[in-house]
């Protein structure tokens, strides 16, 4: 059993077979990869892991529990981070303001933007927030608005703000889209440290090989809503 369990998972749109019984199982602390061609169904599935879309039939259990029909907070309080294709980011504030949102979040249970001020002064938020921009190797752009940042330092500390949330698992979508060379292999390194120094589970989905391949520990590759194969990188690197 994985600690993410898929089974006989259909949805439709109208007359469209966007997922065609998909059954999935990802291993606890491994790099499990979701590749596939434009309109297989990789998002359609992410978005049924994390409870956006409930399956026409079928169940996704998380750690022993159904993600089905749970708001986002829910998912997140079960140990689900998500990062989007586009940094989730919020532009108008600082690099350390945004660190500081979601560890003030899973204290508080919520967050409004009249308590950036109110994080200010708590110091153990303060204390937690500068531990993860170092971890992240952003301290020194604390004070930076992120909206200035390069597309992969948005990525790098939109990363950040998921581990301070202490996910289990932590799920990407397509994380190096739209990124340079030297940022996508940035991102590639800060992944595997993640995976190597976390007790954390990742499920990736990309369109990148290279990435994929210096990531992944196990892959599964879909075409029109359909797993054709699930296997190691090195057997589906070899076909």
């Amino acid at each position: 059993m994985g600690i993410l369990e898929v089974k006989g998972v259909n949805k439709r749109f109208g007359g469209l077979q966007a997922l065609g019984d998909v059954n999935l199982s990802v291993k606890e602390n491994s790099v499990h990869a979701i590749i596939g061609p434009n309109g297989a169904g990789k998002s359609t599935l992410l978005n049924c892991l994390v409870g956006k879309l409930i399956p026409d039939t079928g169940s996704v259990m998380f750690d022993g529990q159904s993600v089905l029909g749970r708001k986002p907070y829910e998912i997140n309080q079960m140990g689900i981070s998500r990062v989007f294709q586009t940094p989730e980011i919020f532009g108008d504030l600082t690099v350390m303001e945004n660190m500081m949102i979601p560890i003030f979040a899973k204290r508080d249970g919520a967050f409004r933007m009249h308590a950036v001020e109110n994080m200010m002064a708590e110091k153990d938020i303060v204390e937690a927030a500068e531990k993860m921009l170092e971890e992240m190797n952003m301290a020194e752009k604390r004070h930076m608005h992120s909206a200035s940042m390069s597309r992969g330092d948005k990525r790098r500390l939109e990363i950040g703000m998921c581990l301070a949330q202490e996910p289990k698992l932590l799920l990407l979508d397509e994380p190096t889209a739209g990124m340079a060379r030297a940022d996508t292999n940035n991102t590639i390194d800060l992944l595997k440290q993640i995976s190597d120094e976390r007790d954390i589970t990742i499920a990736i989905i990309e369109h990148d090989m290279h990435v994929v391949f210096s990531l992944a520990n196990r892959i599964t590759v879909l075409a029109q809503g359909t797993p054709l194969v699930e296997d190691d990188p090195e057997n589906i690197k070899g076909n």
